[in-house]
């Protein structure tokens, strides 16, 4: 494998990246690029959101309370259906 020299930055910007130890292939460096890319762009499109994420109703705790048992004649079977 051939050593290829990247640019140098232009003067007043910082690279976004740096490798300071180990010797990265092409292939590692633009793998490391990928995901740093897909993470800020995930992180951008959820600041962006405005309406938060719908809220799951099956595990709400409104869902624990139950009413009271009434004792009578065939309460077993109405207990099944909320009458």
């Amino acid at each position: 494998m051939t050593e290829t020299s990247l640019p140098e930055p232009a003067e007043g910007h910082r690279p976004i990246l740096r490798v300071v130890k180990g010797d990265l292939t092409a292939e590692e460096l633009a793998a490391l690029v990928a995901v740093v890319a897909a993470r800020n762009a995930a992180a951008a499109h959820a600041a962006t959101r405005t309406t938060p994420a719908p809220r799951s109703e099956w595990g709400h705790p409104a869902r624990q309370v139950r009413p009271a048992h009434t004792f009578g004649p065939d309460q077993w079977r109405r207990s099944a259906f909320g009458r």
